[in-house]
């Protein structure tokens, strides 16, 4: 099984590439402004070039939602456990047939996800990691449940109004997260996504398999990028993430007055500690 997922070649370059591997609810577009400042700066500290590949997941953005035969076995309540691993698979057939053996895997929340998943499957691809707002763990029971009622309702409804909240801030929310600018930006990525996407991508999750066991075996450099003001992902909890990581040099950054979207918040901010890991994997 093989699931179609629609590649974005942001920069072409020689060295080893940087794969981008987005959050939910959205798509590929969130990482466009961090690329951007990614190639710039990395430019500027004198790097070779290197290509930056976005990939859409399935059901997001441009790629087509998997069929029931495509995401692999269902738990009785319908979450696909089956669905990350075929999802990893995937992202690494795009990267060989794009005619590369490694890559920098850089995952942001359910792309975190992935990115633990491809060091688990193919650690032989791994030329480095970024964990963004992220775990490795699999969902508590509260959380997998939440997450099939939300799939539900979108394939329900038709709609994508139980995730319009990701775009929504609170009071506690970084500056950036509260301005209108982001919230109309944030807002209408949401409203192009298929909600038979957006359900996908929460089976899919609902049903991952805890990955706590692949952070003492990661040997290729690593950045964790936390923002200090994520409500799911706070530094406090990714810190147990980095102290997993025992075979490996690992960076960690935090970032103040930003939330779970890091690369969309503090774009700049992501991109200077991707720059040092791309230079940590050019130098080794």
């Amino acid at each position: 099984m093989n699931m179609k997922i629609i590649n974005h070649v942001l920069y072409s370059g020689t060295a080893v590439p940087v794969v981008l591997i987005h959050a939910f609810p959205v798509d590929h577009r969130m990482w466009l402004t961090c690329a951007r400042h990614l190639t710039q700066q990395a430019e500027e500290a004198g790097l070779e070039s290197f290509s930056v590949y976005a990939p859409d997941m399935p059901g997001a953005g441009l790629s087509p939602v998997p069929s029931l035969q495509d995401s692999g076995a269902r738990d009785a309540d319908g979450a696909y456990y089956q669905a990350l691993d075929l999802l990893a698979e995937s992202y690494v057939d795009i990267l060989s047939a794009l005619g590369h053996q490694k890559a920098i895997w850089v995952g942001l929340s359910m792309g975190g996800y992935v990115t633990a998943a491809i060091q688990r499957l193919h650690p032989e691809c791994v030329a480095g990691l970024a964990f963004c707002d992220t775990n490795v763990v699999a969902d508590t029971p509260d959380s997998k449940v939440n997450r099939m009622r939300v799939a539900q309702l979108c394939e329900q409804e038709d709609s994508v109004r139980e995730v319009m909240s990701f775009a929504q801030p609170t009071e506690h929310d970084s500056t950036i997260k509260r301005s209108s600018e982001f919230v109309a930006m944030f807002s209408a990525w949401i409203k192009d996504q298929n909600p038979a996407g957006i359900a996908w991508r929460e089976r899919m999750a609902a049903g991952r398999p805890d990955q706590s066991e692949i952070l003492p075996e990661v040997t290729a450099p690593v950045a964790v990028i936390s923002g200090e003001l994520d409500p799911s992902s706070p530094p406090e909890r990714m810190a147990s993430l980095v102290q997993g990581l025992t075979a490996t040099e690992r960076m960690f950054t935090t970032i103040a007055n930003c939330g779970h979207f890091s690369a969309v918040e503090h774009p700049d901010t992501v991109a200077r500690a991707l720059v040092e890991l791309v230079q940590r994997v050019q130098e080794s």
